[in-house]
């Protein structure tokens, strides 16, 4: 048996239309898995969808806007309506609309960064799973970020909500472990994706990120994309509720996000 064959699989993933959620979506495509790319624009849905289906895979575009619940509903029903089931659930996609002092950041902001990242990745991980417990198998991996292991001068808010992510899928995973429902949580360093581009675009944030990275060197989505293939996978079948940092040593060695 291939360990990371994903034929027969269906894997729905937010953020799918860049960076990261891209790279996972071609990553799962090309181990056999039908992919459900959704991102917030119909046009960049497709043209992701349009360049799986080139190399020969099966994918369709399914907008979504996280922050929106009827769109997280309309998501999990065309996917379903499209191929039937759903096996796979990445929750990659995030909101970040702050960067500054924690206790500066306004109402509508905080209440953004929470809706988004935390009760609506609950919410989605709500609308898929019970089709999970039916079959008695499925598999969630949650896009956390090291952020939710340390302090930050400029990312409290975000880190916050990164934080409360991984107890999500502690929790999910006790709850619907017995209904053989996997639930992780992705680490990721400072990669280089349009979101974190402030942070790595700068030249002297990025080498100030770099020293703290004992390999050398950011992210790549592909570096990502490698550790979602593997925890949604066989070979993964007897790890959940993990948080684990994919990170190029920089939690080991106290760098990362600043």
């Amino acid at each position: 048996m291939d360990m990371f064959d994903l034929s027969g699989k269906v894997a729905v993933i937010t953020g799918g239309t860049k960076g990261i959620g891209r790279a996972a979506a071609f990553a799962m495509a090309r181990a056999g898995a039908k992919v459900v790319v959704s991102s917030r624009k119909q046009d960049a849905c497709d043209e992701t969808a349009k360049a799986i289906k080139a190399e020969g895979h099966e994918a369709v575009g399914i907008p979504c806007n996280i922050s929106s619940v009827d769109d997280l509903k309309a998501l999990v029903s065309r996917s379903l309506d499209s191929f039937g089931k759903i096996d796979i659930l990445v929750c990659n996609a995030a909101v970040n609309p702050y960067m500054g002092p924690l206790l500066d950041i306004d109402d509508e902001a905080y209440d953004k960064t929470l809706e988004a990242n935390v009760k609506n990745v609950l919410r989605l991980c709500g609308l898929v799973i019970p089709g999970m417990a039916e079959r008695e198998d499925g598999a969630i991996v949650i896009v956390s970020s090291i952020a939710a292991t340390k302090g930050s001068l400029g990312l409290g808010a975000y880190a916050i909500t990164k934080a409360a992510d991984v107890q999500i899928a502690r929790n999910l995973a006790v709850e619907w472990g017995r209904k053989n429902i996997r639930v992780n949580c992705l680490l990721p360093g400072l990669v280089k994706t349009d979101m974190a581009r402030a942070l790595w675009q700068d030249p002297k944030r990025h080498e100030r990120a770099l020293a703290g990275y004992p390999l050398g060197r950011l992210g790549e989505p592909e570096d990502i994309a490698g550790a979602i293939l593997f925890l949604a996978s066989p070979a993964a079948s007897w790890i959940t509720g993990q948080a684990i940092p994919v990170d190029g040593g920089a939690t080991i060695a106290g760098g990362g996000y600043s």
